[in-house]
């Protein structure tokens, strides 16, 4: 696979947690949320409607792989899918669980500020590399085999 600019933007490979054929999920390096994801496509497309039908295919499966790893992991109330597109050029999508309460994870809390409303990508958790890496790990533990 070919790392395109919005993959390596968002660490890739370090992020990496799951590749698929055409969509590889990385660990968003801002923690808006607690397990907030990218979603990016491998493909080279600039608009959604540029993706091949093998894509949009394995959208499926690549959402189904998410959603069950962080309800798994985290236990997530709601879950948004954003697809902002503004600044980053390839297709991709935020992917932001959402938490009624702060969430306790290795020591640290976890808040959603934006809840119950849209997210505030504008406000994260801190995080490190150590911290980063450990909500990697745990999420790769829960991901469906």
């Amino acid at each position: 696979m070919t790392e395109n600019v919005t993959m390596k933007k968002f660490g890739a490979p370090a992020t990496e947690i799951r590749v698929f054929e055409h969509w590889v999920v990385l660990l968003r390096p801002q923690q808006v949320t607690l397990g907030s994801l990218v979603l990016i496509a491998t493909d080279n497309a600039t608009a959604f409607s540029d993706l091949s039908p093998a894509a949009f295919t394995e959208l499926h499966q690549a959402t189904r792989e998410i959603e069950h790893a962080l309800s798994s992991a985290f236990g997530y109330d709601k879950i948004n899918y954003l697809m902002l597109m503004m600044v980053d050029p390839d297709v991709h999508f935020h992917i932001l669980p959402r938490y009624r309460r702060a969430q306790l994870f290795q020591g640290h809390d976890f808040f959603d500020y934006g809840w119950p409303g849209a997210p505030k990508l504008d406000v994260a958790n801190p995080t490190d590399s150590v911290l980063s890496q450990q909500i990697l790990k745990h999420l790769q533990s829960h991901w469906p085999s």
